[in-house]
């Protein structure tokens, strides 16, 4: 039976189990934490779990979209708020990130960028969960400070944003420079003073 039938024959039968499910999942996150993403595979979750692969089949179409997911899942997404004053904000957005990025798992999602299709779900669930998510939380974090007259209103908004971002997603990917706790304020810091203060 090809894969597609055993996932529409697994549909068709009992709504899934969520107990069922967390157990996949948390083999999935065992296993490309001990033994990395080439490892994994729905009959290596299916064994490490117990659950069995119709089961799996119902919550994931495929190896990867249940790597994504187990990769993910508890992962922080930009957020707005925090320390008051623009530049102590974005600080401390990118040092949750960058804290994020240096954990075993987030070298792990690295990895999985690093070799993913552009187009495939995990590179598209990544954008939205954790880059589009971030940058959307600037985005809200410069606007109050312009709004409060701490800085003028940006000219281009998404070179900004493009400026504050991209050297996480730079140094996650290349490897050339450390994830460490002095890219945060750095950051902050350059895009302070490319934001023109509010007269």
């Amino acid at each position: 039976m090809s894969q597609a039938q055993d996932r529409s024959s697994a549909r068709r039968g009992r709504p899934p189990s969520q107990k069922a499910r967390q157990k996949a999942l948390e083999a999935a996150r065992g296993i490309l934490m001990d033994e990395g993403l080439g490892r994994l595979s729905i009959e290596a979750v299916a064994a490490r779990s117990g659950v069995g692969k119709p089961t799996i089949y119902r919550h994931w179409a495929n190896a990867s979209e249940l790597a994504m997911e187990a990769l993910m899942a508890g992962f922080p997404a930009g957020s707005g708020g925090g320390p008051a004053g623009l530049e102590a904000a974005l600080a401390a957005q990118i040092a949750t990130l960058t804290q994020a990025f240096a954990t075993t798992r987030g070298r792990q999602i690295a990895m999985a960028l690093a070799t993913a299709d552009p187009e495939s779900e995990f590179t598209r669930a990544f954008r939205n969960r954790v880059l589009l998510s971030s940058r959307e939380a600037g985005r809200e974090m410069i606007a109050a400070a312009a709004a409060a007259g701490e800085i003028g209103a940006p000219e281009d908004i998404e070179v900004v944003l493009d400026m504050i971002y991209a050297p996480l997603l730079y140094r996650l990917l290349a490897g050339h420079q450390p994830l460490d706790a002095g890219l945060g304020p750095a950051l902050a810091a350059g895009a302070m003073r490319c934001l023109a203060p509010s007269r």
